[in-house]
């Protein structure tokens, strides 16, 4: 089985991948233009229709949500007890915690999720809005905490900036033509699917570019102590919350892959940006990108037995 996984889905991930690095040392791409076309173009349509054809019932919408609040508290309160044991400094602490909650569940998490589970619709659904949550978290608390470290941001320019992001109005349109049963024209519809068809090759050849951009280093004990902390004791968190849950089948497998995913390309943005610890976000979504092709290996394994 574990073979089977390897080659059939996280091996292919990893081609693409690839494929973008080499592009990106061979061709410079234009890495803003390439974030733009994810965030503002392919993403949103994968998560209007994930959620117009989704077959999630209101009350695994509300287990959802709970699931995800309580798994982002309790990276929280492991980032914060590590971070004042250990004497951070505000700013590597802001980046720390990043480093925990903010995962790559877009242009990552969303091609696993369709190639572990071959397209299917329940499985997209949940994983679009654990997508859309972490979009939440990302540009209030992810933007709020660097901006603290450094200059004392506040609540208001961070709903601002979430606010300009389309997933949220995708979701919510989507939730509500399929509450609604309303029918998508065919001229939207259509090319809607054209779109959201791109979402695998195009995701995963940006997250290529995007990481190769960092230099491996291997020298901060940080950096280890946060990637043990994203690949070990996230998918540990996310097991016991869905044991909590009493959560079975394609919603219990996929939360639980979800929650194995490596730390997000958005932490170094963010880190860039403000100017706050790049170095150690750079390094921490790099490493934990590659090391999870081990994890997240044996996490799909696991997780066919928690149906």
């Amino acid at each position: 089985m574990i073979a089977a996984i390897l080659l059939d889905v996280v091996l292919p991930i990893f081609v693409l991948i690839g494929l973008g690095a080499l592009m990106q040392r061979a061709f410079r791409l234009d890495l803003y233009t390439l974030a733009k076309i994810n965030f503002y173009y392919i993403t949103p349509a994968v998560v209007f229709l994930s959620m117009y054809q989704s077959e999630m019932s209101p009350e695994l919408l509300g287990n959802v949500t709970l699931f995800y609040v309580l798994y982002v508290l309790l990276l929280y309160a492991v980032s914060s007890l590590v971070s004042r044991r250990l004497k951070f400094s505000r700013g590597l602490k802001a980046a720390f915690t990043n480093s925990l909650i903010l995962d790559n569940s877009g242009n990552y998490g969303l091609p696993i999720n369709q190639l572990a589970f071959k397209g299917d619709a329940l499985a997209t659904s949940l994983q679009a809005l654990i997508m859309t949550f972490q979009s939440l978290v990302t540009f209030t608390y992810g933007v709020m905490s660097v901006q603290r470290a450094k200059s004392g941001g506040t609540l208001k320019a961070a709903l601002i900036g979430f606010l300009k992001m389309p997933v949220p109005y995708a979701l919510v349109l989507g939730l509500a033509f399929h509450v609604l049963h309303l029918p998508l024209p065919e001229f939207i519809g259509k090319p809607l699917a054209y779109v959201s068809d791109s979402m695998v090759s195009v995701a995963l050849l940006t997250l290529g570019a995007q990481i190769v951009k960092y230099p491996l280093r291997l020298d901060r004990f940080e950096v280890y102590l946060s990637v043990a902390l994203r690949l070990l004791i996230g998918p540990a968190i996310g097991f016991l919350l869905i044991w909590l849950l009493g959560l079975k089948g394609i919603p219990a497998q996929a939360l639980l892959i979800a929650s194995g995913m490596p730390t997000g390309v958005n932490s170094t943005i963010l880190a860039e940006e403000y100017n706050n610890e790049p170095d150690f976000a750079s390094q921490t979504v790099l490493i934990s990108t590659l090391l999870n092709i081990i994890t997240i290996t044996a996490l799909i394994s696991l997780s066919r037995y928690v149906a």
